[in-house]
């Protein structure tokens, strides 16, 4: 699935979302758009940089007459989500990047059971206690199973505050639909900044929850686990989850293309990195040179077939993060090759300024060129060849 830039809208409709928006920190928003889309229960434990969404909840659940749980610790507030998840509830529960990696063990029990929950990682800087300044370092957590075993669950990079208000209610929608839990990651600045928001919230219809534990009378008890001791039936399970993850892979990817159609060279980049990336390619635009930007939406599944077809046409890449150089691993694997790829970042909760992309563009720019004269100095020397 592609999300492709829209036409201007028209004066009026332009006027009425004026009206409809509001301005609200990335936290709080992303915590009124999952009570709007019917998050029945709320599990946490406050960490910088996402503590006011956990606040907002701590207010708006008990007002809606929903559960809202501040738990003893990050473990708590996960497995309280796992029980919860597990009698149908529509459940979300957030942290930050150290919160996130004590919930890992039971994000894998959910896998294995097929239990929906949303998850928020509003990311921090690395690697340990670190700092709280924005990162996105929790790539690799994210994108390569989190816990044990041979599991994935979807990753959603909103890019602004009101894709993040949207994606939540996606979020929803993909956990219940495939019975998985879902990750919505955003770095501190998405948690922390405020800008407009349109309030167009969604509400996700339920599926059926035939596999819920509601209490057994009056018919069959359900399980909901995620052990088997028999290795043929364990198999069978992993084979289950590995059709269910083609299957998302097949359906549910998600990118934005920005001015690609004449570019020889993309930026990919996700989250406030494609933010300060956009600025760089105005900027490179403005002196003639082409380039556009990539931007996954989903980090699993990865966009890598569109990648690859972007990248037959491409005279190089650059990718853009807040981190040593993650999504980049998954850039290379998509391009196998077919053109350059390069890499700039920064960490410690640093940004990467427009003007360093600019300076990391035009490095390789001038590699690529070099390499094209090199090639061309070769095949003219091997065409004299008597």
């Amino acid at each position: 699935m592609s999300v492709h830039p829209v036409s201007a809208p028209d004066p009026a409709a332009t006027d009425a979302s004026r009206r409809a928006r509001v301005l609200m920190k990335g936290n709080e928003a992303i915590a009124e758009a999952a009570i709007q889309a019917g998050c029945d229960a709320y599990f946490g434990y406050p960490i910088t940089p996402q503590a006011e969404l956990l606040e907002w909840m701590a207010r708006r659940m008990p007002e809606m007459g929903r559960a809202f749980v501040q738990a003893e610790s990050e473990l708590g507030a996960i497995n309280m989500a796992l029980g919860a998840a597990a009698t149908g509830a529509r459940v979300m529960v957030s942290s930050s990047s150290p919160g996130i990696s004590l919930m890992a063990e039971a994000m894998s029990y959910m896998a294995g059971s097929g239990t929906p929950m949303v998850l928020v990682n509003v990311m921090r800087a690395g690697p340990g206690l670190g700092g709280i300044g924005p990162s996105q370092s929790d790539y690799f957590q994210a994108t390569k199973g989190h816990g044990h075993g041979d599991y994935h669950v979807p990753v959603l990079a909103p890019a602004s505050i009101d894709e993040a208000v949207d994606l939540m209610a996606t979020a929803f929608e993909l956990a219940e639909k495939y019975r998985t839990p879902v990750m919505l990651v955003a770095d501190g600045i998405l948690g922390q900044a405020m800008e407009p928001v349109t309030l167009r919230f969604r509400n996700p219809a339920r599926h059926a929850t035939d596999w819920a534990l509601t209490g057994a009378a009056g018919r069959e008890p359900r399980i909901v686990k995620s052990i088997d001791l028999v290795p043929e039936v364990l198999e069978r399970r992993n084979l289950d989850l590995q059709h269910k993850y083609r299957e998302i892979a097949r359906h549910e990817t998600r990118f934005d293309e920005w001015l690609l159609d004449d570019a020889e060279f993309a930026i990919v980049a996700y989250g406030t990195a494609a933010r300060v990336a956009r600025t760089a390619i105005e900027r490179v635009r403005e002196k003639g040179v082409k380039v556009g930007l990539f931007r996954p939406i989903t980090l699993w599944p990865f966009p890598d077939h569109e990648l690859a077809r972007l990248s037959q046409r491409l005279d190089g890449i650059l990718t853009v993060e807040l981190s040593s150089g993650q999504m980049v691993e998954d850039v290379r694997l998509a391009v196998e090759g077919r053109c350059p790829v390069a890499f700039h970042g920064r960490m410690g909760g640093l940004v990467p300024s427009p003007d360093e992309v600019v300076g990391a563009l035009k490095a390789l720019r001038a590699r690529v060129h070099r390499a094209k004269a090199e090639a061309s100095a070769a095949a003219g020397a091997q065409g004299a060849r008597p």
